[in-house]
């Protein structure tokens, strides 16, 4: 997947974490999270599986997170990825 635009998802609410993704040409990740000491490792891991699952090779990719659960981390962004991008859908990597 090519990241052509930024997005944003998510918010900066207790228990939820704002994603920011925009062009780049290398993979840039940039973890900010109120529980980073015990959870950033699993953070961090959690996200290159959703960036592998969508072939993405090169993004700037900021994430302030707050606490939020795995399975919201993952659906934020898949959804901010899905927003930077131009390319048609592919459902089957998505579900």
């Amino acid at each position: 997947m090519q990241i052509t635009k930024t997005a944003v998802a998510g918010t900066l609410e207790s228990s939820d974490v704002q994603i920011r993704i925009a062009p780049s040409t290398t993979m840039d990740i940039e973890i900010n999270s109120s529980v980073a000491k015990q959870f950033g490792e699993d953070i961090l891991n959690s996200v290159t599986a959703v960036l592998a699952q969508f072939e993405v090779s090169s993004a700037q990719i900021i994430i302030e997170d707050k606490g939020a659960l795995d399975c919201v981390l993952r659906a934020r962004l898949k959804a901010a990825l899905l927003r930077a991008t131009d390319e048609a859908l592919a459902w089957e990597k998505i579900l």
